[in-house]
């Protein structure tokens, strides 16, 4: 049963006295599995496979409404002029009539496919958007303290923007002109096997040229898409740090790290453009030069009395419409390089599984005989990705509803056990077990509905002060959202807010201060009524009076109840029922607070050290 009603709360607070975890550098992403991008393509589109071939058929049609013009001019001018010189004018009416109905279908179909296709990408979108908003708040601690937010909000946006302009805008291309290059092959060489052959062979330099271009520009875009990244990281860290920034003069080293990454997506952005501007120059010269040679040899045709002139008209207009789309094909590469940089970069996000894992058969806690419930660590070992072992082979048992501090020197381990505890991370040995079941074994609901850490910085969402408190249980009545507020001692600041219970605490709570955010935080733990309460360091923001409230408050909140205390204050280990003091990983000492202070260990050391700095 561990629940975290503060998870944001988890995530800022950094690992302040063990070994933090190894960041990546900035170049450093999150790996992508072989076939993950297309596997979450796949995921993605798979649902609307009905609505993509109605799509696919509705363009189809619309193609071959819109080419259909040209081959109707050659009908005019070699079957329905001669036939009207003859007074005949049936032929030429009906090439009129039909030439009218394509032109007004292509539109009225144009319409339709952009309709569908519209519908498609925005599902497509927001499909994706909540996938990485639900899959990283899924993830485990150790990613979120090894990768910065900044790069999850730019798989979020930046990066499904990228695909969105594809899926809207580039897919449209590439249909319009694949499908132009497939039925005005078939019609030149219907027309005129020989210059159709001669018109087809033009795709070996311009296919060498679009391949060039793919495999040049990819590696572009990947730097792109990493470096739009970081500097979505800098930016996001820089305003969430403003006040130490502002208060440090830390603006100068800022814009010039700015300027840095900045740089380095402009750069990569720039190369971009340039590889563009090859493919466009190449392939314009190489379509310009075969369209000079066809119709140069349409004209000795002509001559000749081998082709017709009509046909030679149809065949300009045709190989025209074949040269022209390669802009938007260019237009096209360009946008699906860049998807293609994005669509790594999200799949690679989405294929990363947490390290806290959800058990394959949950196993249920059994009837709580008391309020709180019995804890064990047995042979509990711990080390981050380094293999630095920051928590040896470790034996502890925590009595059900006793309260038990742990103190020691920064570094000692205190809150690598909370954590554990709290199974923010797994043990990389041995077990935690609550009374008796291993935490691995508790369904995520289970663990995460009694087991409640309130860390060092306490995180407020935008919202009332009654929101916040009532995270802690959503079901919680308004009676019930005031009386915790009472029991922990903020009543009376919060009755005196603006709006009382309804005053909007803004961004991070920072209409309140630090210390009244803190007994938010304990309203919000008190009320989820956990068996196992875990306090890390969480009355480190309070000041003398309103730290004194809340341990008023939590010798009575607290009574049955099993707790975790680590604590810097050694005032606040004056409720607990037993201390231990954690050296290197290690309990150097275990005893009741008055046993230890009479004793002559290092507890009894630092009580008289904090005594005599009150003095």
């Amino acid at each position: 049963m561990t629940t975290t009603v503060e998870p944001a709360e988890a995530e800022a607070a950094e690992p302040a006295e063990e070994e933090l975890p190894p960041s990546p550098t900035d170049e450093e992403d999150i790996p992508v599995p072989p076939g993950a991008p297309r596997a979450l393509l796949r995921s993605l589109l798979g649902p609307h496979r009905a609505r993509i071939a109605v799509a696919m058929g509705v363009i189809l049609v619309q193609q071959a409404a819109l080419q259909s013009g040209p081959l109707l001019v050659a009908v005019a001018m070699d079957r329905g002029i001669p036939a009207l010189r003859d007074h005949d004018s049936g032929p030429l009416v009906a090439v009129v009539a039909a030439y009218l109905c394509c032109a007004l279908l292509s539109p009225v179909l144009q319409w339709a496919f952009t309709k569908i296709s519209a519908r498609v990408n925005q599902d497509v979108v927001l499909e994706l958007r909540g996938r990485i908003f639900r899959h990283a708040q899924r993830l485990s601690l150790d990613f979120h303290e090894r990768y910065t937010s900044g790069r999850i909000i730019s798989r979020a946006t930046s990066d499904i923007d990228a695909l969105r302009e594809l899926l809207s805008e580039g897919l449209q291309e590439l249909l319009t002109v694949l499908l132009s290059v497939c039925y005005i092959s078939v019609l030149l060489v219907v027309m005129d096997w020989r210059l159709g052959l001669a018109s087809l062979v033009s795709f070996l330099p311009l296919a060498l040229i679009a391949h060039s271009f793919r495999t040049r520009s990819s590696r572009v875009y990947r730097r792109s898409r990493t470096a739009a990244a970081s500097m979505i990281v800098r930016f996001t860290e820089t305003m969430n740090g403003i006040r130490p920034v502002q208060a440090f003069r830390r603006e100068k080293a800022n814009n010039t790290a700015f300027a840095v990454v900045s740089g380095q997506s402009s750069t990569a952005n720039a190369e971009g453009f340039l590889e563009l501007a090859r493919y466009v120059g190449l392939s314009r010269l190489t379509a310009n030069i075969w369209f000079t040679g066809i119709v140069l040899l349409g004209a000795y045709l002509v001559t000749e009395d081998a082709l017709e002139l009509g046909v030679l008209t149809a065949f300009a207009l045709y190989l025209r419409r074949l040269y022209d789309p390669l802009d938007h094909l260019a237009m096209f590469l360009n946008s699906y390089q860049s998807a293609a940089a994005a669509l790594e970069k999200i799949s690679g996000l989405l294929a990363h599984e947490p390290t806290v894992t959800e058990p394959a058969e949950p196993v249920a806690l059994p009837e709580a005989a008391h309020k709180g419930r019995e804890v064990s660590f047995e042979g509990t070992r711990f080390a981050y990705r380094t293999g630095r072992e920051v928590l040896p082979p470790f034996d502890l048992l925590i009595p059900a509803g006793q309260t038990v501090a742990v103190v020691g020197a920064t570094g000692a381990g205190k809150s690598t056990v909370a954590k554990l505890l709290a199974r923010f991370y797994d043990p990389t040995d041995g077990r935690i077990r609550l009374d008796g079941v291993d935490l691995r074994d508790l369904a995520a609901p289970e663990l995460r509905s009694g087991v409640v850490m309130v860390t060092q910085e306490s995180f407020l969402f935008s919202g009332t002060v009654a929101e916040n408190i009532a995270i802690g249980r959503p079901d919680a009545t308004r009676a019930e959202v005031e009386q915790a507020a009472r029991d922990i001692g903020a009543y009376g600041f919060i009755s005196a807010l603006p709006d009382g219970f309804d005053t909007d605490v803004r961004k991070r709570g920072g209409r309140i201060s630090a210390g009244q955010r803190q007994l938010v935080a304990f309203a919000r733990a008190l009320l989820a009524d956990p068996a196992v309460l875990i306090l890390d360091e969480a009355t480190s923001s309070l000041d003398v009076p309103g730290e004194q409230a809340v341990q008023r408050a939590m010798r009575t909140v607290l009574a049955g109840r099993t707790a975790v205390i680590i604590a810097h204050r050694l005032s606040t280990v004056e409720i607990a029922d037993r201390v231990l003091v954690m050296d290197q990983g290690r309990i150097v000492e275990d005893g009741s607070p008055e046993r230890l202070i009479g004793g002559e260990g290092r507890f009894a050391t630092l009580h008289r050290a904090w005594r005599d700095s009150l003095v």
